[in-house]
């Protein structure tokens, strides 16, 4: 496949691909927007993403990609598993939804070359919603930081979780620290998405995403620090700065990361680990699972399951859990073999903080954004298209003299 220059509108089925993401369950919003139409807007972003992606790829050119192939083969024990309607008509409307998320992503790997472009789009759609959120926290205070949820920052105009929020700001602050590291951006441009997106983190006091952006930018930051000077810089201030804050702020640090639990409610997560023993020790048939029960909305007995694995064999069954390994597997890998670079640097940030994140979050299984997150990582992992061969010169044309050009006549 010959390269070529990514269309401008990728970014817009980017965006759209993000919108689906969202969701439409959170805090309440300052106007009130019913259920169905914030569904009804994100399953037409979906739809309006493929559409727009066939349109600029109508001949269908893909790249080979093995985190797409596991994907697409996760639809089929979804498909198994929702075929006989245990969880309803819903789930066959996931699964619908889930194949035309991956469609979409199929057709849009035309364009993944090992560069930095999706990075880009990533950050700035996900910078967009953020600034949403911040909108929201200056229109209306009370509606962004409810009683609700302890004083949390969620989303205002768009109903956005603390996790969700916490999420996206440490997803791209992450990725701009490594532009700026990998001289792909400058410090100014840099500093406007790493400053806000780091209060609007601060202010959700999203643990899971706190220790993903730690991990992972460490993970990343030392795959570089062989080849690149202001990576080892960078590196070597982070420890110290780390070190001294845990010294100098370390009541106050120990105060915001138990966000007033009690320690049986911190050791068990918040409740996630009885949901999560609930479970494991219901019943389940051979069927259900290697299976799963079909596609639901990521919750047990009403009660969200937030494991990223469990929601999985849940859903999918042992199959899916193995697809979805399967995926880490591939990604690291190949992330692994290859040599140093900021490609492979913000692959390993996203893949590391999907890992981290599983473990107190769901989404791996089904159209989400941390699908979204490795999806960028294996754009990042994909080999260059080699460039078209220069076209044959023509052939030095033979100079013939006039007297032979002339016709005789006999």
């Amino acid at each position: 496949m010959d390269a070529e220059r990514t269309p401008k509108l990728v970014g817009t089925v980017w965006g759209l691909l993000v919108l689906n993401t969202l969701g439409s369950a959170g805090a309440e919003t300052v106007v009130p927007l019913p259920r169905s139409l914030i569904q009804m807007v994100t399953m037409g972003a979906l739809v309006a993403a493929f559409s727009l992606a066939l349109a600029l790829n109508l001949r269908l050119r893909v790249r080979a990609s093995a985190f797409l192939f596991l994907l697409s083969l996760l639809l089929v024990p979804s498909l198994i598993s929702s075929a006989d309607l245990q969880s309803g008509l819903g789930a066959l409307f996931r699964c619908a939804r889930m194949a035309l998320f991956v469609g979409t992503l199929w057709l849009l790997s035309r364009w993944w070359d090992g560069g930095p472009t999706f990075v880009r789009h990533h950050i700035r759609m996900y910078f967009a919603v953020l600034c949403s959120v911040a909108a929201g926290a200056l229109v209306s205070p009370g509606a962004a930081m409810p009683d609700l949820y302890g004083g949390r920052l969620v989303g205002a105009l768009w109903p956005l979780t603390p996790p969700q929020i916490g999420q996206y700001a440490a997803v791209i602050i992450g990725l701009a620290v490594l532009l700026v590291l990998g001289h792909r951006t400058d410090r100014r441009s840099a500093a406007l998405v790493v400053v806000p997106s780091l209060v609007l983190l601060l202010l959700t006091h999203t643990r899971t995403a706190t220790l993903g952006l730690l991990v992972g930018l460490t993970l990343a930051i030392a795959s570089l620090t062989l080849t690149s000077a202001a990576a080892r810089r960078f590196f070597s201030w982070a420890v110290l700065c780390a070190a001294v804050a845990a010294v100098v702020f370390a009541s106050a640090l120990q105060s915001w990361f138990l966000r007033g639990q009690s320690e049986e409610n911190f050791s068990n997560l918040t409740g996630r680990a009885k949901v999560w023993d609930a479970l494991l020790a219901a019943p389940r048939t051979t069927g259900e699972k290697v299976f799963g029960t079909g596609l639901g909305d990521k919750s047990f007995d009403g009660l969200p399951i937030d494991n990223s694995w469990l929601a999985v064999y849940h859903e999918q069954g042992l199959i899916g859990v193995a697809l979805v390994a399967a995926v880490f597997v591939a990604l690291g890998g190949v992330a692994l073999l290859r040599p140093p670079s900021l490609a492979r640097a913000c692959a390993i940030f996203l893949i590391s903080y999907c890992a981290l994140a599983s473990y107190t979050e769901a989404g791996l299984g089904d159209a989400s954004p941390y699908l979204l997150h490795l999806a960028v990582a294996a754009s990042l992992l994909a080999q260059p298209a080699p460039a078209a061969p220069p076209p044959a010169p023509d052939p030095p044309r033979r100079r013939v003299p006039r007297w032979a050009r002339t016709s005789e006549v006999i």
